[in-house]
């Protein structure tokens, strides 16, 4: 059975600083990408960052560039999204998720296992 546990999250004031994780298990996911997503309430989930199957190439959406960093660790089965000067509309549950192939993607539907998500509270 394939998981995905996050964790990371938690309360901290603006211009503070988070590092999420995300543990798979079930299948080895190194040839696949694997990517981040939020969703505030009352609003749609959206993309935040996705890494390719080796780390190679990383994507970003415009508004957290430069303050997020997408990583992974092949070797643990492990995708990390550390996030820096954190904003209050950075607040949002956070997903990550598998893609469908090795590459990254901003694509929602191209995500085939997701965990359950880590609530990040940004204070302002």
């Amino acid at each position: 059975q394939v998981q995905l546990v996050e964790s990371g999250g938690g309360l901290v004031q603006a211009g503070g600083s988070l590092r999420l994780s995300c543990a798979g298990s079930g299948r080895t996911f190194s040839t696949y990408a694997m990517g981040w997503f939020r969703q505030a309430p009352g609003k749609e989930r959206e993309f935040v960052a996705a890494i390719s199957w080796n780390g190679g190439g990383t994507y970003y959406t415009d508004s957290v560039k430069g303050r997020f960093t997408i990583s992974r660790d092949n070797a643990k089965n492990t995708v990390y999204l550390q996030m820096n000067s954190l904003k209050p509309d950075d607040t949002a549950v956070y997903y990550c998720a598998v893609a469908r192939g090795p590459y990254h993607t901003p694509q929602l539907g191209q995500y085939d296992y997701w965990g359950h998500g880590t609530q990040v509270t940004v204070s302002s």
